[in-house]
């Protein structure tokens, strides 16, 4: 992907767009592109977090893995998502590896930029208010499905939060996503996903194909179960 392509998602993005001209344009001269191959880690849990970074082109996913192997996916996050700002604004080490499930690309914002960003620009902070509080809201989303929905209304609700149209700009109605991944993100297993799925699509509201799943009823997926 040439520089152009980088330079123009940057300034497409919701807060790039509202930068002043020589804000944007220090974003531009410092941010750099990193590509993933599939499988590959472009974060490991425990590193220090020294940059903000957005997804050009791709899907990845957010994972935690214990010490005995087991790992638990908190999200996917296609291209046009950002991520890492809590943990630089707590000045924390990374608490969750990021892995590429397709060969993807990033957008690197070092954390000096980013920073400065913070100190300089009004609508960048408001933006990440924004922003901040969408995760909030889906994690706090999926922590009560998996304590007060079944396992249907648990996958409905899984698949209707992978398109936050603010944390996940762009998406359309088809999403490639394993459903092993949902498993991971529901906290089910990929045989009850299978199984939930198909009554999903029975009831009208999406419909399954190989390697991924078309939205047909984007509302009705976020009421299931309620």
């Amino acid at each position: 992907m040439p520089a152009e392509s980088l330079d123009q998602f940057l300034r497409a993005t919701r807060w790039g767009s509202l930068l002043a001209a020589d804000q944007l344009a220090r974003v531009l001269a410092e941010a750099t592109a990193v590509d993933v191959a599939e499988g590959g880690y472009l974060c490991r849990h425990g590193e220090p977090v020294d940059a903000w970074y957005g997804v050009l082109d791709g899907l990845l996913k957010m994972v935690v893995t214990t010490p005995d192997g087991k790992s638990a996916t908190f999200t996917n996050m296609p291209a046009g998502s950002w991520f890492g700002e809590g943990s630089l604004l707590k000045t924390e080490s990374r608490r969750y590896d990021v892995v590429a499930l397709r060969a993807s690309r990033a957008a690197r914002i070092p954390r000096r930029t980013f920073e400065w960003l913070l100190n300089t620009s009004i609508p960048f902070n408001r933006f990440l208010l924004v922003q901040v509080n969408e995760r909030l809201g889906q994690f706090i989303g999926m922590l009560e499905s998996q304590r007060l929905h079944d396992p249907d209304a648990r996958v409905a609700r899984c698949v209707a939060g992978l398109f936050n149209p603010v944390l996940y700009p762009g998406m359309d109605a088809r999403i490639e996503v394993s459903q092993e991944e949902i498993g991971h993100l529901a906290g089910i297993s990929r045989q009850r996903v299978n199984q939930a799925l198909q009554t999903l699509q029975q009831a009208g509201l999406l419909r399954v194909e190989y390697g991924s799943i078309v939205i047909e009823d984007l509302d009705g997926l976020r009421r299931y179960g309620a």
